[in-house]
């Protein structure tokens, strides 16, 4: 008599590790690709955040050129960029480093921290560079005592401000508001260290969506600088 046991083959069984199953490791490699995908997404923020910012305009300091409500993109690394790491959510400093690219040019539109509340950023035009003489004389701007061209067209103001000498690592900034804006003619000249950048771009509201134009001031004509609207 056969055995049956013996004649019929054995069917081998799939070795199994202890302590997993096949719905734990399907669990696993879903949170696996999980925060892979949130960790690229914090590091792609943290990486545009050093490079471009936006910016919303409170107020109506630069009419008729910008707009109070309107948003704007400026550029980290037009001037002195710097790389600032922060951890998202809690906003605490990983890595900070700064360097200089250029120094500002005069008709230039920037962003920067406030001088009077550094909780507060500001939007103005670059009017005087160090070593300049800046005085304003009845709502007329006057460099090193040539009457400074203004094609952006601003709203005159027509308060006088005695000479002031820009000193090195300086900015004289103005609003092209002068009547109602909080500039230099107040309190005096801007650090270059606390510049944020350059505005680039307007993109909202809709209306006002353009390339934001930069002015060459140091030309006799004053006009637009050809090209210069992305530096």
């Amino acid at each position: 008599m056969t055995d049956l046991a013996e004649t019929t083959p054995k069917t081998p069984r799939q070795p199994q590790r202890r302590g997993s199953s096949p719905a734990g490791g399907s669990i696993g490699a879903a949170v696996w690709e999980l925060v892979q995908v949130v960790g690229l997404a914090l590091l792609m923020v943290i990486l545009i955040r050093n490079f471009v910012q936006n910016y919303r305009i409170d107020g109506i300091s630069m009419e008729p050129n910008f707009h109070d409500g309107q948003f704007l993109i400026v550029n980290r690394y037009a001037y002195c960029p710097g790389i600032n790491i922060e951890i998202p959510v809690i906003n605490k400093p990983l890595f900070q480093k700064t360097w200089c690219v250029r120094q500002p040019k005069r008709g230039e539109v920037i962003v920067f921290v406030s001088p009077q509340d550094s909780e507060k950023d500001f939007i103005k035009r670059v009017i005087g560079l160090p070593g300049d003489v800046v005085e304003v004389r009845s709502g007329e701007v006057f460099i090193n005592g040539q009457r400074l061209p203004e094609p952006f067209g601003p709203y005159p103001g027509n308060y006088s401000a005695g000479a002031v000498t820009v000193g090195e690592g300086e900015v004289y900034v103005m609003g092209d508001n002068r009547n109602n804006s909080s500039d230099s003619h107040v309190w005096g000249t801007l650090s270059e260290k606390r510049i944020i950048g350059k505005a680039l771009v307007s993109y909202w509201p809709p209306r006002y969506w353009s390339v934001v134009p930069h002015y060459d001031l140091n030309t006799a004509a004053g006009q637009a600088a050809a090209g210069d609207t992305t530096g």
